[in-house]
C-alpha cells in the first residue's frame, strides 16, 4: 500500500513528528541516510510501525508515496537541504511536493521556492520534540494551492487551542520560515526577561531555587499564564539526583542558540522595524558563552550582582514587571511581522499567527488570545495601544521602571526588561531627541533637516562657529 506523506530526516524533530502523524491516521513512508536509524526508528515505534514504512534507498522511499507525492524534510538548515533537494528531483514527476518543515533562514525558502522544479512549500514547526509529537503550532508558506494539498494532514497533527487547529497558510515564498524566526525571537526575549527576573530573585533579594520555583509556579496562575513561566518553575524547583541540591544550581550559565533568534535580530536592522528586547536577547545570549571573560572582568572589577536591602523590591513588582514587559516584546515582535508584511507583499494575517502560537509553540501564552482579538479589531495598530493591553501597560509600566532602577543600582544585569522599557518610554514621547541628530547630520554632511514651524523639508543651518 502506498503511504500518503513520506518523511526524511529521523532525527529528534523528524522522529516525533513521524510518529505523530502515523497516530493520527495517515500512512507515512521514512527515510534516514543512516539506514540503521530509520531500521531502529521502525522498531520502536511499537502499535504505529503498521502505519510506517521504512525505507533505506531514497528510490525505494519515493517508490513508497502515493503520487502525486508530499514528502516533508527534516534535516538540519542550511547546505543540506538543498543537498537533499538536488538528490529528490530527478526521482519525483513534475507535481510532487517538497515540504521544508526544518529552522530555514526565509531568505532560502525564498530562493528555493523560486528555483524550484516542482511545488515547494516552506513550514515553520513549532514546540520542540514534545510539541513535534503531540501537535505543534505550524506555519506555512508557499502556494496557498499546495498548501491546500496537505492542510488536512497537517492541521490533524497540529496542537488545537478548544478545538481549532494552531496549523495556518501564512503568505507565498517563505512567509512561513519567516513568521516561525519572529515566533523564536519573541521566545529569545521572554526567555531573557524570565532570566532576569529569576537574577533578581536569585542575587538581589537571596531566594534558593526552590523558593524561585514557587513564585513562578504562583505566577503561572495569574496573567503571567504560559508554558515559559510553567517550565520555569519546574526547571527552579528541581532537584539534582548527584548532589541532592537544585539541579539549577549546577547548569553552566552559557546559552546555546541555533540562529533563529540572530536572523530576526538581523531583518529586523533590514526592515527599519525596532525589536531592542529581542535584540538584548540574542546579545545577552553572546555574552553567556563568553565565561572566561566575564570571570576575568568579575575579578578586575568585583562582583557585579549584590544583595539589595530588605524592602527594595516585592514579588509582586516584578510579577508586573514581566507582564510589562511580555506585552512590549510581543508588541516588537508583531510590529516586526506587520513591518514584513508590506515590504514583501505577503499580507500575512496577524490575527491567526496570533492564534496559532496560541498552544502548541514554546511562547504559547494566556494573553495570545486577546493579542488576536486585539489585531482582529485592528491589524495595523501596535499592540501596546489596543485597550485591554494598554491598560496593562498603564498599570505596570511603574513596576518595570523600579525593577529595571534597582537591578541597575545593584549591578544586576537586565538589559531584556531595560530595553522594553527604553521602547515604551520613546514610544511615548511626542518629541524625542533626534533633532539634535538632524543638526549633526547635517551639520558635518549636509544632509539637511526638517523644520516644525513651517513644516519645510531639505533645509540647512547656518550652524554657530
Amino acid at each position: 500500500m502506498s503511504s500518503e506523506i513520506g518523511l526524511i530526516g529521523l532525527g529528534t524533530m523528524g522522529s516525533a513528528l513521524a510518529l505523530n502523524i502515523a497516530e493520527k491516521g495517515f500512512d507515512i513512508a521514512v527515510f534516514n541516510r543512516t539506514a540503521q536509524v530509520t531500521r531502529d526508528f521502525h522498531s520502536e515505534a511499537g502499535d504505529l510501525a503498521e502505519r510506517i514504512t521504512p525505507t533505506e534507498t531514497l528510490e525505494a522511499f519515493v517508490g513508497a508515496l502515493a503520487e502525486p507525492r508530499a514528502i516533508i524534510l527534516m534535516v538540519p538548515a542550511g547546505e543540506i537541504v538543498d543537498a537533499q533537494i538536488d538528490a529528490l528531483r530527478p526521482l519525483l514527476g513534475p507535481d510532487d511536493l517538497i515540504i521544508d518543515a526544518g529552522n530555514a533562514n526565509f531568505h532560502d525558502t525564498n530562493r528555493r521556492m523560486r528555483a524550484a522544479e516542482g511545488p515547494f512549500l516552506g513550514v515553520g514547526v513549532s514546540g520542540g520534540e514534545e510539541g513535534a509529537r503531540h501537535g505543534p503550532s505550524i506555519m506555512g508558506g508557499g502556494q496557498r494551492t499546495h498548501w491546500d494539498r496537505v492542510s488536512h494532514i497537517l492541521e490533524a497533527i497540529s496542537a488545537k487551542y478548544e478545538g481549532t487547529p494552531c496549523a495556518t497558510w501564512m503568505g507565498e515564498e517563505g512567509a512561513g520560515h519567516f513568521v516561525k524566526a519572529v515566533h523564536n525571537g519573541i521566545e529569545y526575549a521572554d526567555m531573557q526577561m524570565i532570566a532576569e527576573v529569576y537574577g533578581v530573585l536569585r542575587d538581589g533579594m537571596g531566594y534558593d531555587a526552590a523558593r524561585i520555583g514557587v513564585v513562578f509556579d504562583r505566577w503561572n496562575d495569574g496573567p503571567l499564564r504560559s508554558y515559559l513561566v510553567e517550565i520555569s518553575g519546574k526547571v527552579a524547583g528541581t532537584t539534582d539526583p548527584a548532589t541532592g541540591g537544585p539541579l539549577l544550581d549546577v547548569i553552566v550559565d552559557a546559552a546555546g542558540q541555533k540562529g533563529t533568534g540572530r536572523w530576526t535580530v538581523i531583518e529586523a536592522q533590514h526592515l527599519a522595524a525596532p525589536v531592542p528586547a529581542i535584540e538584548a536577547a540574542v546579545v545577552a545570549r553572546n555574552l553567556s558563552s563568553r565565561r572566561d571573560t566575564r570571570a576575568d572582568g568579575e575579578a578586575f572589577f568585583g562582583a557585579a550582582p549584590k544583595a539589595m536591602p530588605s524592602g527594595t523590591l516585592e514579588e509582586h513588582q516584578l510579577e508586573q514587571a514581566l507582564i510589562c514587559g511580555k506585552i512590549l516584546c510581543y508588541a516588537q515582535g508583531f510590529t516586526m511581522i506587520s513591518a514584513a508584511s508590506e515590504a514583501f507583499g505577503w499580507a500575512l494575517p496577524l490575527p491567526d499567527i496570533a492564534r496559532v502560537w496560541r498552544e502548541g509553540c514554546i511562547i504559547r501564552s494566556d494573553m495570545l488570545n486577546d493579542m488576536a482579538d486585539a489585531l482582529t479589531q485592528n491589524p495595523a495598530q501596535n499592540l501596546m495601544f489596543a485597550p485591554y493591553f494598554a491598560d496593562h501597560l498603564k498599570a505596570s509600566h511603574n513596576a518595570l521602571r523600579e525593577v529595571v532602577a534597582a537591578a541597575s543600582l545593584h549591578g544586576s544585569a537586565a538589559p531584556a526588561l531595560a530595553s522594553g522599557l527604553a521602547y515604551f518610554d520613546a514610544m511615548r514621547t511626542a518629541r524625542g531627541t533626534a533633532n539634535i541628530i538632524q543638526g549633526q547630520r547635517d551639520y558635518f554632511g549636509l544632509h539637511g533637516f526638517a523644520r516644525l514651524d513651517d513644516g519645510s523639508t531639505d533645509q540647512h543651518g547656518p550652524w554657530a562657529g
